[in-house]
């Protein structure tokens, strides 16, 4: 069987990549731009950043931002009608997965309207035609949405997140900008960068991983360890460092997929609207434990990629342990909370539960579960 790997066809890495948004479009004889972008960064002046480019090289553009922190159905269907009365020919991407999952939707529909409505797209939608061109300007270090294939919409109506999987969505560019970060906040640093983690971690153990995929995820998993505590602590390093290892994770994952620990935090986004990198954190641990029986000698290297130091000399029980502590550990020192007492509610245990086994994401698990077992592990959370 052959494995395909879909990346960007271009992309920009480092302080001042924005720059280069002008001398892109004008390549591509792009007219106007769809800028999507959540409300708070239209709010803070990030957004302003890449407006200021697009001013100061004469291109139009129109700004849409009903945009919320886990995007509606009805976030997608008012910016598919506003891009069809922008008179647009290409979007641009500002924010975290929020406004990138948006811009995918949009673009998708716009070029496949036969897929106008939105659940249509959950899971692998046979779409035909690639997404309306997006450049993707990230400005959190975690879902590495500008490089991957995938978006998430919710559906308010039945309290579930779709997580919807196209090669045609992905972006054409990525601007990935570390002083696109920099005023994120501590909290939203530590969460998106232990998403970031987890993608790495769920991506190398997945089903589907081979060779390749390993290649980028523990070079994730090594940068987002050293670089995590110092981009929570607002240090240029970490910021560039958080910038390029949530992205690389992003390569490797997007291709081979992903596991429960995802699975599991979906729900909780579309139920309780708890930040998806705060959930993912959360239950990453408590999930490597579950799944470390389908692991082989794969905990040794993630261990190793987080700094330990010995593991050559560990039993395998001792370095699985290992790497479940670093990561226990990092999640402590960037101030994640251990659980999820202050979050779920234990009458929804079923309704999650389910949720979390009919996710798309449930099937790249290493280890075969059941609603039973998701259960327990949701269970021994609270």
């Amino acid at each position: 069987m052959a494995n395909r790997f879909v990346l960007n066809e271009t992309s920009y890495h480092g302080a001042g990549a924005i720059a280069a948004i002008a001398d892109e479009a004008k390549g591509r004889g792009y007219g106007k731009a769809f800028v999507c972008s959540d409300p708070d960064l239209v709010k803070f002046g990030v957004t302003k950043k890449v407006l200021d480019v697009l001013d100061g090289a004469g291109l139009s553009y129109e700004l849409y931002s009903n945009i919320k922190p886990n995007p509606t159905i009805e976030n997608v269907q008012t910016g598919v009608e506003a891009y069809k009365k922008s008179g647009a020919d290409y979007i641009i991407a500002i924010g975290g997965g929020s406004s990138m999952d948006t811009a995918k939707a949009v673009g998708i529909i716009i070029n496949n309207p036969d897929f106008a409505d939105v659940r249509s797209l959950e899971g692998v939608a046979p779409t035909k035609n690639k997404s309306v061109p997006i450049f993707a300007v990230p400005t959190t270090a975690g879902t590495a949405a500008e490089v991957t294939i995938n978006y998430v919409i919710t559906d308010a109506e039945k309290n579930r997140k779709m997580v919807c999987v196209d090669p045609k969505d992905i972006p054409v560019i990525a601007f990935v900008d570390p002083d696109m970060m920099s005023s994120m906040p501590k909290g939203l640093t530590a969460a998106t960068g232990m998403d970031a983690l987890t993608h790495a971690i769920e991506g190398y153990i997945t089903a589907g991983a081979w060779e390749l995929s390993d290649m980028f995820h523990l070079k994730a998993i090594e940068i987002i360890s050293r670089s995590l505590r110092g981009a929570v602590a607002n240090t240029p390093e970490g910021r560039e460092d958080m910038a390029l290892g949530q992205y690389v994770a992003g390569m490797g994952f997007s291709n081979v997929g992903l596991g429960i620990v995802h699975s599991m935090a979906h729900p909780l986004g579309a139920l309780y609207d708890t930040p998806h990198g705060v959930a993912n954190a959360i239950i990453l641990p408590t999930v490597m434990e579950y799944n470390a029986p389908a692991t082989g000698e794969k905990y040794r290297e993630i261990a190793r990629a987080m700094g330990v130091s010995g593991v050559d000399g560990m039993s395998q029980e001792e370095y699985r342990k290992a790497a479940i502590d670093a990561v226990k550990k990092l999640s402590v020192d960037v101030g994640i909370p251990a659980d999820l007492k202050e979050i779920v509610k234990k009458e929804d245990i079923p309704f999650l539960a389910q949720s979390a086994y009919d996710d798309a994401c449930r099937p790249g698990n290493p280890r075969e579960t059941s609603v039973e077992d998701i259960t327990k592990l949701y269970e021994s959370l609270i």
